[in-house]
């Protein structure tokens, strides 16, 4: 893994940790879409909400992409972000996870309310354990500050990170971005790109 990817991994998770984290009403944006277009200084997305937005760039913009892996893969010790939904009885399903590098570990540790549905969580935790349950495998997570259990079915995308570049960024793909409030638009901060087939579940 090079220097520049590593670099590109660790800015990147900074800044999800900082999503995570920011109370204030200038707090970044997630933005989820297609790209419409792209230029040296604007990245043109149509979201899935259904409004276009431009997202002014900057060289040194971090982009990375994702790699899909297997479930096997996350052993006890892993660090995992996981996205879920809370069902009527309070327990958690991932919708997808995603599979820290070590250089990332801690990245916005905890359990907190996510912007995918009303009753969308997510998780970043370590792996305390393994478990085959009758829905998928139970996840049993540990954060600073409490801990969880959370299903994985068998058709949930689980992903680590993988190398891009600004070339990657092409109209059709789809992107998660982001992005700090910037005038009538955003800026973006940090961009994660599909490559090879693998769209960003986050």
């Amino acid at each position: 893994m090079s220097i520049r990817f590593k670099l590109a991994v660790s800015a990147f998770t900074f800044s999800l940790a900082s999503v995570a984290l920011a109370q204030t009403p200038a707090k970044p944006a997630r933005i989820r879409g297609d790209i419409v277009s792209v230029s040296a200084d604007t990245l043109t997305v149509h979201r899935r909400s259904g409004d276009t937005v431009k997202i002014a760039l900057k060289a040194d913009t971090p982009v990375t992409a994702l790699k899909n892996i297997e479930l096997h893969d996350i052993k006890p010790g892993s660090f995992v972000g996981t996205a879920a939904m809370t069902g009527t009885d309070g327990k958690l399903t991932a919708t997808e996870v995603l599979v820290f590098p070590e250089s990332a570990r801690g990245t916005g540790e905890g359990h907190y309310a996510w912007d995918m549905g009303p009753r969308s969580t997510m998780t970043n935790a370590n792996v305390d354990q393994v478990v085959q349950g009758t829905s998928g495998r139970d996840l049993k997570l540990s954060y600073k500050g409490g801990s969880n259990a959370v299903t994985v079915p068998e058709n949930v995308p689980i992903v680590t990170f993988a190398p891009a570049t600004r070339d990657d960024l092409k109209p059709g793909k789809q992107v998660f971005v982001v992005a700090a409030p910037a005038g009538a638009g955003f800026a973006a901060q940090r961009i994660v790109v599909e490559k090879d087939g693998v769209k960003p579940p986050m």
